[in-house]
């Protein structure tokens, strides 16, 4: 049996329930495969789902750039 994809709806619902966002502005959503939902303010642009593994890739390789910059100087 294929796993159904997830309807707008449900995307919906899980960027309003509260459970889905650690200290109000982490999203971590386990059933959510995006890589980048949006944020809870929607004009802000789009967040990281701490849920799925590419996206702490993506956050360690951002930390490590930021002592490389301060070690260019």
């Amino acid at each position: 049996m294929s796993q159904q994809e997830p309807t707008q709806e449900d995307y919906d619902n899980w960027h309003k329930d509260p459970n889905n966002w650690i200290c109000g502005f982490i999203y971590y959503n386990p059933k959510d495969n995006r890589l980048l939902p949006p944020k809870r303010v929607a004009w802000m642009g789009y967040t990281l789902n701490f849920a799925n593994p590419y996206s702490v890739v993506i956050a360690i390789a951002l930390l490590s750039l930021i002592p490389l910059a301060l070690l260019s100087k």
